[in-house]
């Protein structure tokens, strides 16, 4: 799919079209990522920043169990 770089106020941007949209699964305000491939630069809903910190979050949960249990009781 080609896509143009057109003017936005003081800004360049790009119009991706309601396929694309679709496609993506996203709608006006909300967020895409631009993450940076071998081959390109991808565009996708999936936050690498945030999958990193929840594979953290799950890696402390999974080690401090019996904590949390207590807890949450």
């Amino acid at each position: 799919m080609k896509l143009k770089i057109t003017t936005i106020g003081n800004s360049a941007g790009v119009i991706l079209p309601k396929e694309l949209l679709a496609r993506l699964r996203v709608d006006k305000g909300d967020e895409l990522f631009a993450v940076e491939t071998p081959d390109g630069v991808r565009l996708t809903t999936y936050d690498p920043t945030l999958a990193a910190q929840m594979e953290v979050a799950e890696q402390v949960m999974r080690e401090h169990r019996d904590l949390l249990r207590k807890l949450a009781q």
